[in-house]
């Protein structure tokens, strides 16, 4: 049978989450709220009180025309004459369990891997739990996380299949528009999502599931504008710079850096130099009354603190409930253990509209970094063009955002479209925060032109490493020292003649070209 799956909640009768509460009274406010399938769990009460209370919550869910799922017990599901049951890796086998159960009966199936996936729907599965999504104290034994990376590669590798799926583990009202669409998969998204604490827990049931079912029916704010392809697209994307870059200067955006203590003096007087606001406020609470101004976050973990990564979290909270652009930089992530944690703590955390960094960091981010850094630096390329690019544009894929990859080539990418710059001067490397300012840089763009993210960060950087070039072909530049004070003048310089309809700093110059993958 056709089963909503789009809000499904699973039941959790710990007195924890419960706090004092009738299960059946939460499961009825729930229900009034929008829950769409009910699932029974309770894995330590006797089989008596499975089904006294089990068929309490069949008589709700039938009033409102919802399926009740029991979880495991085919006798308890059977007892009660329930829609189905629910089972686990180590329960009773399917084929055990459809034999005994209506024919009608509904049965789901919890993967946590391709293999399992593709194995429950060879048995006839009628749809998959997919997780554990997320850490989460309400399921102690989790095999692995596997995160919106890990459900998107399943749902990749069933593509062809029309069985429905719904992920599990950790998610709630900050998070569930970004599982649903970061682990999209271009044939196939996920039917819904589980949720157990978020609403169980809640002090106020109804009210809870209300706002998953309208998150849940409304597209994020930060999701990526579909931009049709075009025959000559570095070209097409070139002709629009100085446009864009006339923009922000009108808009002088806010852009908000918690970054590193070594390069903020610098980084500030760049986003100055351009026309934009930026502020140097590390302390997570500030966000929320910061994201209002409209800006962009900055994330730039160069100096890691033991209270660092709880600050980073609250700040793209705020700034992904409000859909404003936010820019990470994980810098020197391969460097050490903590910092390997915080990436995949951060990427966990929030959405990202642009990842930046050098090799190292974005095989990081990637999941997979063989070299180790020494501090910030990339370390010894491995890699090809082409396969930098392959990197930029498969990050890019599957966070569903933009990804670019610096070094003396830049590679800039957001899953689809893959532009090469070679651009700027080696005198950007010689200089301490000349990198991070690049994230500041793309905040500020994303932030006054939100249609195009790409062209947006691409304006960015162009106007950026133009300038290097200008200030390091000065006859007084003789090396890093005087290039910084040059560099600064040059950002302002371009940024006056864009705001007069200039265009002169632009033509010309731009080494620019799109990459086929």
């Amino acid at each position: 049978m056709p089963v909503d799956l789009s809000l499904y909640l699973v039941t959790d009768s710990t007195p924890a989450i419960l706090k004092g509460r009738d299960l059946c009274s939460v499961v009825d406010e729930a229900l009034k709220g929008g829950v769409t399938i009910v699932q029974y769990r309770d894995k330590t009460s006797d089989t008596g009180v499975l089904i006294a209370t089990a068929k309490k919550l069949h008589q709700i869910t039938q009033k409102y025309g919802v399926p009740l799922l029991i979880n495991d017990r085919v006798d308890v599901a059977l007892a009660v004459g329930a829609e189905g049951v629910h089972l686990g890796q180590d329960d009773m086998r399917f084929e055990a369990a459809k034999k005994l159960l209506p024919k009608d009966a509904i049965i789901g199936i919890s993967t946590s891997s391709v293999e399992e996936a593709q194995k429950a729907i060879d048995d006839g599965a009628d749809y998959l739990g997919i997780g554990t999504l997320f850490a989460t104290p309400t399921k102690t034994n989790t095999k692995s996380v596997i995160g919106t990376a890990g459900t998107q590669a399943i749902l990749s590798a069933i593509s062809d299949s029309s069985v429905g799926t719904v992920a599990i583990g950790g998610i709630n009202h900050s998070n569930v528009q970004r599982v649903l669409y970061q682990s999209k998969f271009p044939k196939k998204g996920l039917d819904g999502v589980a949720i157990v604490s978020a609403i169980i827990a809640a002090e106020d049931p109804k009210a809870s599931a209300e706002k998953f079912a309208k998150l849940i029916k409304t597209p994020p704010q930060f999701a990526l504008t579909t931009q049709p392809a075009r025959a000559n697209e570095a070209e097409a994307l070139l002709q629009e710079v100085p446009a864009i870059v006339r923009k922000m200067t009108e808009v002088h955006p806010l852009v908000h850096n918690m970054i590193n203590f070594v390069v903020a003096n610098f980084v500030a007087n760049v986003a100055l130099s351009i026309g934009a606001s930026p502020i140097m406020a590390p302390y997570g609470d500030e966000a929320k009354d910061l994201c209002k101004f409209d800006g962009a976050l900055l994330i730039n973990m160069g100096t890691l603190t033991s209270e660092s990564v709880a600050n980073y979290q609250k700040a793209i909270q705020a700034y992904n409930e409000r859909g404003n652009p936010v820019v990470y930089d994980p810098v020197g992530a391969a460097a050490t253990e903590i910092r390997r944690n915080a990436v995949s703590t951060l990427m966990a955390s929030g959405y990202f509209d642009l990842i930046k960094g050098n090799e190292g960091e974005i095989r990081q981010a990637w999941g997979s970094s063989v070299v180790q850094q020494r501090g910030v630096d990339s370390g010894p390329s491995t890699m090809d063009g082409q396969q930098k690019a392959k990197l930029a544009r498969d990050l890019a894929r599957r966070e569903r955002n933009l990804v670019l990859l610096t070094g003396a080539v830049d590679y800039l990418s957001d899953g689809e479209r893959v532009i090469a710059v070679e651009n700027g001067h080696p005198y950007l490397g010689q200089v301490t925060g000349t990198g991070c300012a690049v994230g500041s840089i793309s905040g500020c763009f994303l932030t006054a032109h939100r249609s195009d993210k790409l062209l947006a960060v691409l304006s960015g950087l162009l106007m950026y490493e133009i300038a290097a070039e200008n200030a390091a072909a000065k006859e007084y530049v003789r090396g890093p020292g005087s290039f910084v004070p040059a560099f600064l003048d040059e950002l302002y310089a371009i940024r006056t003649a864009a705001a007069r309809g200039d265009d002169g700093w632009f033509v010309g110059r731009a080494k620019v070209y799109e990459v086929k993958i």
